[in-house]
């Protein structure tokens, strides 16, 4: 019985220090009006540009505060959902609801907060050939959007509530799944109040003081094999879609904890290409298609990968060294996001490859590292 207390308070000072270390998920909530314009990034949308478009932002952040270490090495950031009504002022467009992931980045003394999001939003009219032959911006239904937002904020002013303003970029696209696709961009100013849920508790940043240099993470060089694979079709409208295919290889260098480099070869499967070939060779004789053409296409290219943890942000550069038909120029870009798992020896990914802002398609893909 006299061991028994000890026992006792060594498990409950256990449960304490296990307490102090339990991750804790402080959260903000936010509404937002913006009022803006469509920006006329492409003539054949023009008829569409009539009014400025207004709308409403809901936003669940979750805040960090350091617990985790890619929390403290990208001064805490936020995470967290979006949904936006775009009402486009134009029974042509019609309207969006958007559904995004996102993240918040925050500099000078945490006054200014950048946000990024990507998600997909229904789009109440879209083209149809019957019933909306004027809506040459989204061939379907389903679009793929993209926001930018930069605020001035004041965050728990009075008892939790905020506010902010500033200014925001909304992009709508379905990526060249289905014709036809200009999209359309809107710039817009925005004002709303935020609200810091348990303000009265909310925890101590921890520092980054204690962390290993941000090159204690570099690793040797890696080879890595990709498979990515999706639908879409050419600006011909009613076309048809075809399936897609992308085998890549490269190697990649994490030099710190942030940034990985990368260089490789990408071959492209591209069975819209090959219909539009043969459709140019006989629509158009005059433009010396013949119709043998090859579809397929190699690039080269650099890339740049930022960690955040197991997930990454990738950005990469290509060039074609095959191009035997003059698709769109033969400069690529790709950019998406890419999840790690396994140690980091399998990952999947979604990117939107594209012609610098002509988008192609949206590809998922599967791949190892060794």
């Amino acid at each position: 019985m006299k061991h028994f207390f000890p026992v006792v308070i060594a498990f409950l000072t256990s449960l304490s220090l296990f307490s102090q270390q339990e991750e804790l998920k402080p959260f903000s909530l936010e509404l937002d009006y913006f009022y803006g314009s469509i920006l006329e990034h492409n003539p054949d949308i023009e008829h569409l540009i009539t009014n400025h478009p207004v709308g409403l932002v809901m936003t669940y952040n979750r805040k960090t505060y350091g617990f985790n270490e890619w929390e403290r090495r990208y001064r805490y950031p936020d995470w967290g959902v979006t949904f936006a009504y775009h009402n486009s002022m134009n029974d042509i467009l019609g309207d969006q609801y958007a559904l995004y992931g996102h993240f918040n980045w925050y500099f000078y003394n945490r006054n200014l907060v950048i946000r990024m999001g990507q998600g997909v939003s229904y789009a109440t009219n879209p083209y149809d050939l019957e019933t909306n032959v004027y809506n040459n911006a989204y061939g379907t239904r389903l679009v793929s959007t993209t926001f930018l937002k930069a605020n001035y904020i004041r965050e728990n002013v009075y008892k939790g509530f905020g506010f902010h303003l500033g200014f925001n970029i909304l992009h709508f696209s379905n990526a060249n799944f289905r014709a036809p696709n200009n999209s359309t961009n809107t710039f817009g100013f925005n004002a709303g109040v935020s609200y810091l849920f348990d303000h009265e508790n909310f925890p101590e940043l921890i520092s980054a003081e204690n962390d290993p240099p941000s090159s204690s993470h570099a690793e040797p060089i890696a080879y890595n094999f990709v498979f990515r694979f999706g639908l879409n079709e050419s600006d011909v409208v009613r076309q048809g879609q075809f399936p897609f295919y992308v085998v890549s290889a490269f190697a990649d260098k994490r030099i710190n904890y942030k940034s990985t480099l990368q260089a490789g070869v990408d071959v492209f499967f591209s069975k819209f290409l090959e219909e539009l070939i043969y459709f140019r060779s006989v629509a158009y004789p005059e433009d010396g298609v013949s119709g043998d053409e090859d579809y397929k296409r190699v690039g080269l290219f650099i890339g740049h990968e930022l960690r955040f943890n197991k997930v990454a942000f990738v950005s990469q550069l290509g060039y074609y060294v095959y191009w035997p038909y003059a698709f769109e120029n033969r400069i690529y870009n790709r950019l998406g996001l890419k999840r790690y798992f396994l140690d980091n020896k399998l990952f999947a990914s979604i990117t939107v490859k594209a012609h610098w802002a002509k988008a192609e398609g949206v590809e998922f893909g599967l791949g190892i590292r060794l």
